[in-house]
């Protein structure tokens, strides 16, 4: 393999296994957040029991993405060194906020929060830990409008004596449309992977066959009715953002929509595609089974409107932009799309069966399916969004910068051309072996400390004893004088070592 696909698997593989944690770490900082303020307002144990436990697993997924988010942008500069050169005025700017503003931001306070219990009064400690979750969802935003710059450019011109693109305008790379519709979308899936993995982690230690820790099981209890209205409303929420996501995609990037529908010729009136059949990835050769006009009105609004088709979007990018291929992966861009929606789907089909179980009060049953169920649902939004972002990148090739035909047709790049000139493939070939060995390992070792944490319950991060009778809330570890649990120590400085 030549050195723009090596290039491209080793930013793949370090990009998707950066978002496994992305996500996570964005919900769960506001719904650790939202625990707190729950205990400081009301005094119930059982909120603070959810805010440390939930908090630990917390801390131990934003160490791990940091480790890999670092790694990310270096790539940048050492692989796609032609990319930089393009787009460095512009692309460099959101990225430099993210960091100075929002990371900064959220390490910062949470730094504040993992070591303030004992320090700080209530309020301000429950200030930090929302001034962390801020920063999260801050960043999340930088990074976005980042990536919907090179999905729509705005506010820069082409330089031709340069040949690099020159930013003009902050604001309208911070008001991107293409970011105002992907932004809603991408924290909706965040707090639905947070509630979902709540909601999977307290309803496995409900259903163990020895049951939770009497201390742990109201709290656990309540964590689950949290996360599935929690689940509910981030699942309204993608559903509205994702609909005027895909309506502003049909018109930025019609040959990406058309790809995802395998829609081969222009239609008018086109229905949308269930399931299709044939040579999907080569000649574009189909039989779709579809809800007719669904496309359509999915697209416009309206049942009656001509949707592009592939072959016909391919002919005429060729006479724009010279000869080549300009469709992306059909198979990829189809099934991907469908994988995401699909999994999606499933996460929220596990809230409505949890709340069906939960109904009236009822707990839920020590049953070895409910075990089961409860950890493997936990997986579902995180490849829904892994699937959604395969399906952002990969649709938009063949360019790693796609042109803006209504504004900056000449604000291109192809992926082809973007590739660092002074690296050989034995050099991307070498740190694409060693970066997904040390990934790999860096999984087991995520997935050995959350199972253990996980499997130890709220009652070892914070064991349960009566209080006293004029301390109406329960004070975190080392409050009482004495030193923090082995575990509480070793949460600490995995988060804060790196």
């Amino acid at each position: 393999m030549n050195v723009v696909t090596l290039s491209r698997w080793q930013f793949g593989i370090t990009t998707v296994y950066h978002f496994l944690m992305v996500p996570l770490t964005i919900g769960l900082s506001l719904v650790v957040a939202w625990f707190q303020t729950r205990w400081y307002r009301t005094g119930d144990e059982a909120y603070l029991r959810l805010t440390k436990f939930f908090g630990k697993l917390f801390l131990i997924n934003f160490a791990m993405g940091v480790v890999t988010g670092i790694v990310q942008e270096f790539q940048f500069g050492m692989n796609w060194a032609t990319y930089s050169r393009f787009v460095g005025d512009v692309f460099g700017a959101p990225l430099a906020m993210e960091a100075l503003v929002a990371f900064f931001l959220e390490s910062t306070f949470l730094g504040l929060w993992i070591f303030g219990w004992d320090r700080l009064s209530p309020r301000l400690h429950l200030a930090t830990i929302w001034a962390a979750a801020i920063g999260t969802t801050l960043s999340a935003y930088f990074i976005v409008a980042a990536n919907s710059w090179m999905q729509h450019p705005v506010g820069v011109r082409f330089n031709p004596t340069t040949g690099r693109a020159e930013l003009t305008s902050i604001g309208a790379v911070l008001t991107n449309p293409t970011t105002l519709a992907a932004y809603p979308h991408v924290i909706a899936g965040a707090l639905m992977t947070a509630a979902v993995f709540v909601g999977g982690v307290s309803a496995y230690l409900l259903s163990r066959a020895e049951g939770a820790h009497p201390a742990d099981a109201p709290a656990l209890h309540r964590a689950v009715r949290v996360s599935i209205a929690l689940t509910f409303v981030a699942g309204v929420a993608i559903a509205v953002s994702g609909h005027f996501q895909t309506r502003l995609m049909f018109e930025q990037q019609p040959m990406k929509m058309a790809a995802a529908e395998a829609l081969c010729d222009t239609e008018t009136g086109p229905g949308l595609s269930l399931f299709a059949i044939g040579n999907v990835g080569a000649e574009c050769d189909v039989r779709s089974f579809v809800i007719p006009k669904a496309l359509s009105l999915l697209a416009t609004d309206r049942t009656d409107a001509t949707i592009p088709g592939v072959k016909d979007l391919n002919a005429q990018y060729q006479e724009q932009f010279g000869p080549g291929d300009y469709r992306p992966n059909l198979v990829i861009a189809y099934w991907g799309f469908r994988a995401m929606i699909l999994f999606g789907a499933v996460a929220s089909f596990g809230a409505v069966v949890a709340w069906w179980l939960t109904r009236k009060g009822r707990h839920l049953p020590r049953a070895r399916w409910v075990r089961i169920t409860s950890i493997a649902v936990i997986a579902t939004p995180f490849l829904a969004n892994t699937f959604g972002w395969v399906f952002t990148e990969m649709g938009r090739q063949p360019w790693v910068v796609a042109p803006n035909p209504q504004g900056l047709p000449e604000v291109r790049l192809f992926t082809a051309d973007a590739a660092s000139g002074a690296v050989s493939s034995g050099m991307v070939l070498t740190t694409l072996l060693g970066f997904t060995a040390i990934y790999g390992a860096l999984m087991v070792v995520e997935l050995l400390l959350l199972r253990r944490y996980i499997t130890a319950g709220p009652e070892a991060v914070m064991p349960h004893e009566p209080e006293p009778s004029d301390h109406p809330r329960p004070e975190g570890p080392g409050d009482d004088g004495t030193a923090s649990t082995t575990d509480d120590r070793e949460a600490d400085v995995l988060a804060f070592a790196y």
